[in-house]
């Protein structure tokens, strides 16, 4: 049995709901209060996805708050595809999302030059204090070149499997189309981490 070993980033503002969504996703659990992540939170998830294969996921958590931009360019290397979440009762947080993604496209591409894969989250749907239609999301999405968009709720556990599964299936798509075959990240890159695992990251001053 083949097994991918994929690093993903999560990036967004501050708030959104990143390290919550990380959280479901990789225990599925739900918890109301998060300490800010400083710098960067590691996580891991195996998925069995197919009788030949299993997928690693490297979930790299990127801190919100502008201190930490400058520190994207390292937390970015190697990735082979991306989250970019907001939250959909904060226009400030939609309106960040082009900052975000634009630095993504600087400092990270594919071998081949391309721009990693990116799916935008618009998370906290559940709420009633919506300020970003949809009709916005989508427009930003198809003009920056997003994979797609989905509505997420992590509260609610609305979203959460289907897009991170919506996105390995892109990169898995991509990598098998890169000529010749890229290699994986490195082993010696990354934190030796068991298959399921959530923990502290690199803080920076």
């Amino acid at each position: 049995m083949s097994e991918h070993l994929l690093k993903i980033l999560i990036i967004g503002g501050e708030n959104v709901g990143k390290s919550s969504f990380v959280h479901r996703y990789v225990s599925g659990q739900f918890s109301k209060t998060y300490q800010m992540t400083v710098g960067v939170d590691f996580s891991v998830k195996l998925l069995h996805w197919s009788d030949k294969e299993k997928v690693r996921l490297q979930l790299w958590d990127i801190a919100g708050q502008e201190r930490f931009i400058s520190m994207t360019r390292i937390y970015y290397k190697g990735a082979l595809g991306c989250a970019l979440m907001f939250d959909v009762t904060s226009s400030s947080s939609f309106l960040s999302c082009r900052h975000w993604k634009q630095d993504l496209d600087d400092k990270t591409t594919l071998p081949n030059g391309d721009s990693i894969p990116c799916i935008l989250l618009a998370n906290k749907c559940d709420l009633a204090e919506r300020v970003v239609s949809a009709d916005s999301i989508d427009r930003f999405s198809r003009a920056n070149g997003f994979v797609t968009w989905m509505e997420t709720s992590v509260k609610e556990n609305k979203n959460i499997e289907e897009a991170m599964r919506r996105l390995v299936h892109e990169i898995l798509s991509v990598q098998s189309r890169l000529d010749p075959i890229q290699p994986g990240p490195q082993d010696n890159a990354y934190p030796q981490l068991d298959s399921e695992y959530s923990g502290r990251g690199v803080g920076c001053c």
